[in-house]
């Protein structure tokens, strides 16, 4: 079978998007979304099924990319069959690398390591999986969340976890922690998170729903993010509203509350909740009766609440900012969750699971192996961001990585910008090569060696964006800074920048 994007033979056992196997019935389309990387903020957008979707700086576009290398309509997303990238003429012309699987196979032609190629005022077609870059961006079409949770479809891709599949727990503190959480779980008590942003407090939320008794497990689970929400549309949310309630509201509509009847309820952020909204859940936790919006009769309800909040709750009671009896009925139990730069042991599982999600969005056939020199600078982070951060890097990571290893230079500048050159590095150095060796820093140099002027750091900088922008290679990246590559080498070694690894020759 021929691929009709590059005149290649699709790899065994493959079937087209949206197709079925020989003989079998054609299965539909799987949904698609467009994950953006620009500088360290990671947004995905959900596609539509069809139709044509722009991408640009202007808030103008169907997706809007706040980036000063994006232009203001940059480029526009074809979705019907063939999927095809156009270029709208910008200031940067849009750079296409070939997915994994056309990546292995280029690897088997002679001469050829990557598939890389600009688009200028054109379209071309492109796959799930392929890295796309518009200026400094990178964006990836890839399969939706929804469609990790499939069962394998016997292609060879990984498979989604089951059920629960995200609880990574090593770290003796989170082991403690899950098990006081297990404790609390069969009863009614309400239990209350704490923890910075991106911690898993919903994970743990989760869990501690599945651990409830066997009637509520298998009732539902509902959360609210009370600070995505204003206050009118939080409080409709919550309680329900009746027809005619307000303006719109041309039918009865049941809210939180009572669609998680004999479940579980987990709010979010519940320090953000207004003093009135704050009083009204107070009424429902005392009384677990509901009063929709324009109603008159209340409503009885069976529901657990599980609640979560960054702020410190009982310092927003001394100051008057959060009701003191609400407070005392949310935590029942107080379980503080700790930030991931005090639970090194939980990383690697962690990377490995966020790896494997990864290639199964991206269509990667194989999930890479993560490089010991790339896993020490992931525990050395402090991740501010958390395991929300940590997740976005390993994406970004998996998407830039062409081989079968995450290594350094496939993570973020931030994280290997002064690191110390890996051991195995120094080894590689000494090793016998056919090319010509880079000169070697005297002894003691990068020790001795004075700050960064201002115009070096600013030189520095430039490499560093251009190296991310070229997902890595020098040549590339030579070309986009004006430099010949000897010289970017040179800069490299100068400004202890880490070396991509160089692409293996073909004999």
């Amino acid at each position: 079978m021929t691929s009709a994007r590059s005149g290649r033979q699709s790899p065994a056992g493959a079937a087209p998007a949206g197709g079925g196997s020989a003989g079998g019935p054609p299965r539909p389309p799987a949904a698609l979304e467009l994950t953006v990387f620009a500088g360290d903020a990671v947004v995905v957008h959900p596609l539509p099924p069809s139709g044509s979707v722009s991408i640009g700086r202007s808030a103008e576009n169907d997706i809007r990319i706040n980036h000063a290398s994006v232009s203001r309509r940059h480029a526009v997303l074809h979705l019907d069959p063939p999927l095809r990238i156009e270029d709208l003429g910008g200031t940067n012309a849009i750079t296409v690398r070939a997915s994994r699987a056309d990546q292995a196979r280029a690897l088997v032609e002679p001469g050829k390591t990557e598939d890389m190629r600009q688009v200028s005022r054109q379209a071309i077609e492109i796959a799930p999986g392929d890295c796309i870059t518009l200026g400094s961006a990178l964006i990836v079409v890839r399969l939706a969340e929804a469609a990790l949770s499939a069962p394998p479809d016997g292609r060879g891709r990984p498979s989604a976890p089951p059920d629960g599949g995200d609880l990574v727990v090593r770290d003796p503190a989170m082991r403690a922690l899950y098990e006081q959480a297990y404790l609390a779980a069969p009863g009614l008590i309400s239990v209350l998170l704490l923890g910075e942003t991106g911690t898993g407090k919903e994970v743990l939320a989760r869990a501690i729903h599945r651990r409830s008794s066997a009637a509520r497990a298998r009732g539902p689970f509902l959360g609210l993010n009370c600070a995505a929400l204003s206050e009118s549309l939080l409080e409709s949310e919550l309680f329900g509203h009746e027809k005619g309630a307000f303006t719109g509201a041309l039918q009865a509509k049941p809210g939180l509350f009572e669609s998680a009847d004999g479940g579980t309820v987990f709010l979010d952020e519940v320090g953000e909740l207004s003093k009135v909204t704050q009083a009204k859940l107070l009424r429902v936790l005392e009384e677990r009766q509901v009063l929709r919006v324009g109603g008159r009769v209340p409503r009885s309800i069976d529901v657990r609440f599980l609640s979560a909040t960054h702020r410190d709750l009982e310092a927003e009671v001394a100051r008057g900012e959060f009701r003191q009896d609400l407070y005392f009925r949310l935590n029942g139990v107080t379980l503080t969750i700790p930030p991931l730069r005090e639970r090194a042991l939980d990383i690697a599982p962690l990377v490995q699971l966020f790896a494997t999600k990864a290639s199964q969005s991206f269509e990667r056939p194989r999930v890479p192996a993560v490089s010991p020199e790339a896993l020490s600078l992931l525990e050395r982070y402090r991740w501010p961001g958390n395991i929300r951060e940590l997740r976005n890097v390993i994406e970004r990571a998996v998407m830039l990585c062409t081989g079968d290893v995450l290594l350094p230079e496939h993570l973020p500048a931030k994280m290997t910008a002064g690191a110390p050159p890996p051991p195995s590095q120094a080894g590689r150095a000494a090793a016998p090569s056919s090319e010509r060796p880079e000169p070697a820093a005297p002894r003691g140099a990068e020790a001795n060696t004075p700050p960064l002027r201002q115009a070096d750091a600013s030189e520095k900088q430039r490499i560093i964006e251009a190296l991310e922008k070229c997902v890595g290679n020098q040549t590339y990246a030579a070309k986009l800074l004006g430099i010949s590559r000897r010289t970017l080498v040179s800069r490299i070694q100068e400004y202890g920048l880490p070396r991509p690894r160089k692409p293996k020759q073909t004999p």
